[in-house]
């Protein structure tokens, strides 16, 4: 794999594409991939902090935010930079056209602000591509049956940008302000491993864990599609991270990374009745109204009654409460409770499930730093604590020199 490739979309995330200056410069980049022969799709992000930006403008606007209206704003985001990043390519001699996503073919159904791509009609794209010409399509947006927009979830322009290449054919690049997929998040750790490859599934595990590389339905499309899926740096030359569905054959580390995730809170039914179904009833009430959980646990207890523990991501804590208080009520349980002051820390290797020795490893190093496990969890690919959220880097550190630094020697 290589840069020599037919087709290549490229994605600049928003630090990327950041100002004027940052625009000229990602126009040479793709002017590169341009003189190597490549035909250039371009996926591009909000300016800089525009999203958030835009976000606390609503915020001071109203209270209670339209989901729909939420959409409509945070799309003008890309669609600046599409059109400026057009500009920029012309400027330096390229031909170059901008599309809005619904112009690019893209359909999503769904939840406001959570839309999930379902068709991408690149008839236009493809077009331009043949007529010599760079497409700039507008990521993190797509259009549903009824012609509105809806935006894809934080990091959704990664996904705008492996379905297009999905859609294509082709090789996506993923260029950010890093150098590529780390061992560790480098603020952290003293001595970050940058991983040359990752498969599909250990990067999913990854982003799914609360990594920020790249958003975890974007690596699921990924290998879906089998599209090779590039990450490197917009800032620097250095060769990035490639992930792939079938790594080059090593026995080098068995975890690949070791990753954490503040932005979780655990919610407890309690005293629930022991009786067929109320799990299934509860579960499918978070569901329609947009809560995933995540390390669902049941306590069996005397008396008939169970508690069902659960992860959700904060930002749907509210929504779970209520559901929860509500059902909690039609079923006669004892309560509800929450927590928001915890943290996720996994490590995440594929060579985890053939190692048994590694979860009691885990353990015994979170035990020397002092740091209590709240709840665990296991998969073929992660082991995952739930901690005190003051202890996060604690762990993260501890366990990055355990697993990696001391095995990298």
């Amino acid at each position: 794999m290589s840069e020599e490739a037919r087709t290549v979309v490229l994605k600049f995330g928003g630090s990327s594409v950041a100002d004027a200056d940052r625009m000229r410069e990602v126009a040479l980049i793709i002017k590169g991939y341009i003189g190597k022969g490549c035909k250039v799709a371009v996926i591009v992000s909000a300016m800089g902090n525009t999203t958030d930006e835009l976000l606390t403008l609503a915020g001071d606007v109203t209270d209670e935010p339209h989901g729909r209206e939420i959409d409509q704003l945070l799309a003008t985001g890309e669609q600046q930079s599409i059109a400026l990043l057009a500009m920029a390519l012309k400027h330096e001699g390229i031909p170059a056209q901008s599309f809005i996503a619904s112009q690019a073919g893209f359909y999503a159904k769904g939840f406001p602000t959570e839309g999930r791509i379902y068709r991408v009609d690149a008839k236009t794209v493809t077009e331009a591509l043949e007529n010599g010409l760079v497409a700039v399509v507008a990521g993190f947006q797509a259009m549903t049956d009824d012609g509105d927009v809806i935006t894809l979830g934080r990091g959704g322009s990664d996904l705008s940008a492996v379905a297009l290449a999905a859609a294509i054919g082709g090789e996506c690049h993923i260029l950010k302000d890093v150098q590529g997929v780390m061992s560790a998040d480098p603020r952290q750790v003293k001595f970050p491993v940058k991983l040359d490859y990752i498969s599909y599934q250990e990067c999913m595990e990854l982003s799914a864990l609360g990594a920020k590389m790249l958003q975890a339905r974007s690596v699921e499309v990924a290998a879906r599609y089998e599209v090779p899926l590039y990450v490197a740096s917009s800032f620097t030359k250095e060769e990035g991270t490639w992930i792939v569905k079938n790594i080059p054959v090593s026995e080098g580390l068995i975890i690949k990374a070791v990753v954490h995730d503040l932005k979780t809170a655990k919610v407890v039914l309690m005293g629930v009745p022991d009786v067929p179904g109320v799990a299934g009833r509860l579960f499918s009430s978070l569901a329609e109204r947009g809560v995933g959980a995540e390390m669902i646990i049941q306590n069996n207890m005397r008396g008939g009654l169970n508690d069902i523990g659960f992860m959700i991501r904060k930002e749907n804590l509210d929504s779970a409460i209520d559901v929860c208080r509500a059902f909690s009520h039609d079923v006669e349980a004892q309560g509800v409770s929450f927590n928001t002051e915890i943290a996720r820390v996994s490590i995440v290797g594929a060579g985890i499930a053939n190692h048994p020795d590694i979860p009691s490893r885990m353990f015994t190093t979170l035990a020397k730093e002092g740091i209590n496990i709240d709840m665990i969890s296991s998969t073929a690919l992660a082991v995952t604590c739930v901690v005190a959220s003051t202890r996060a880097d604690d762990a993260v550190r501890a366990l990055h020199e355990h697993f990696i630094e001391e095995e990298a020697v």
